[in-house]
């Protein structure tokens, strides 16, 4: 797999310190002489002592740092040099090296601050890396060792030591079992079932349901009425005049 970040290890940067401007003044009746001490990783370089430098000191010197793959940041230290007595810690400040190892160049001044976080001036850096160079280096290197690694092949895959399991016997034919009852008879069917909610048998067009008993006239008779109705012989009213109405209408 390849890595998203390129690597840095052994390439070179090359590093001017230029000077310092405004800088916390630690002498009281004297001029200070000013220098720079720059770290990275195992690297410490110091610049000459700028004597009688004050507070604005010019160095204008070069290096040459070998980086370290995860190491992107440059330690910067000012000091004032005394003969007699100890040196006096000026101001230090941490610098980034992101847009240098981008672009190829950075050219910044960065502000220096006391151990208690309090400003103590400036210094100047020009930075220059060979981008092209690290990308040619990045593409020379063989694609394999970036490929993520595939497993050896196994021993026993291609091993001929055991034989080839053997198939299975083929199977016996099925024997049919005689049968134990014999086949149902087509008259033992039993008649076909009637739709839910239909009468059984159907009765005729116009029947009651349910039937009426035997002897009743149907459709049934007004109260008192006979069915059918009783002949002329056996009326018991008179029979009526040729066609006319009964009694005449007086005139």
């Amino acid at each position: 797999m390849l890595s998203s970040t390129p690597s840095i290890q052994g390439q070179i940067l090359e590093l001017r310190v230029t000077g310092c401007r405004k800088l916390r003044d630690t002498e009281i009746f004297s001029r200070q002489d000013p220098y720079v001490i720059v770290e990275y990783a195992n690297t410490k370089l110091r610049t000459r002592t700028c004597t009688d430098g004050g507070r604005n000191p010019s160095f204008d010197e070069k290096f040459q740092i070998p980086l370290v793959d995860g190491l992107r940041e440059l330690n910067v230290l000012v000091w004032n040099s005394n003969t007699i007595n100890n040196d006096d810690f000026i101001g230090s400040c941490r610098v980034p090296l992101h847009k240098v190892l981008a672009s190829g160049y950075d050219d910044a001044s960065w502000p220096l601050q006391t151990r208690r976080m309090k400003s103590a001036g400036e210094v100047t850096l020009i930075m220059h890396f060979d981008v092209a160079a690290m990308k040619n280096k990045m593409g020379g290197k063989t694609g394999a060792q970036y490929a993520p690694s595939m497993p050896a092949p196994s021993p026993y895959a291609a091993s001929s030591a055991y034989p080839a399991p053997a198939g299975y016997p083929a199977a016996t034919p099925h024997q049919a079992y005689p049968a134990p009852y014999p086949a149902p008879s087509a008259y033992s069917t039993p008649p076909p079932q009637q739709p839910y909610g239909q009468a059984c048998p159907p009765q005729p067009y116009g029947q009651p349901y349910p039937p009426q008993p035997y002897g009743q006239p149907y459709p049934p008779q007004p109260y008192g009425q006979p069915y059918p109705p009783p002949s002329a012989a056996q009326s018991p009213y008179p029979p009526a005049p040729y066609p006319g109405a009964y009694p005449p209408r007086p005139y």
